[in-house]
């Protein structure tokens, strides 16, 4: 085999994947990898509408000391949004002025959210601090993963809803969990 040719096998396959890569990232598509919810293909849907309790969105952690710890102990990916991190894909539990309570679960307005056990401990065994609990302000969004471990408000707190990207529609996915 000619070394052009060896170039040629390996270089146009490498290529299409990152045309096709490229063009999936500008039309919104996202490769989950992590267990908050079903790995697979998902797609940022655009939101035409105030964002509510219950939706499945998109977001953009800000680029805070919080995070930036987060994705040093593993529990954050690496991603394009700003400090560099992947969307998180959460739903929505809480909005301004309703009152998160944290205690061993998780409360809004005095409703348990089901799956939402606050460790004090990561898989590691080290230490995981939870949110004090309280009114969520003007423009943050409270967020849960009913993945026991997910890193979410319960630890982080509200978070700036001017990281929203859109709603998260699964496109081919596979729950594994």
């Amino acid at each position: 085999m000619t070394r052009s040719r060896a170039i040629a096998l390996i270089g146009v396959p490498t290529a299409l994947v990152l045309i096709v890569s490229a063009i999936a990232l500008a039309g919104g598509y996202r490769l989950n990898l992590t267990p908050s919810e079903p790995l697979g293909l998902w797609r940022i849907e655009t939101l035409d509408r105030d964002v509510a309790v219950g939706d499945l969105v998109f977001i953009c952690p800000p680029a805070a000391v919080s995070f930036l710890q987060a994705r040093e102990r593993g529990y954050l990916r690496r991603g394009l949004c700003a400090g560099g991190f992947a969307p998180l894909i959460k739903t929505v539990m809480a909005l301004p002025g309703q009152q998160v309570e944290i205690a061993e679960n998780v409360a809004v307005d005095g409703q348990p959210i089901p799956s939402s056990r606050v460790r004090t401990t990561d898989g590691e065994g080290r230490a995981v601090g939870a949110y004090s609990g309280g009114v969520v302000p003007a423009g943050f969004l409270f967020l849960h993963s009913s993945f026991a471990s997910s890193f979410d408000s319960r630890y982080f707190g509200p978070i700036p809803a001017s990281g929203l990207l859109g709603l998260a529609r699964p496109v081919v996915t596979f729950d594994t969990r």
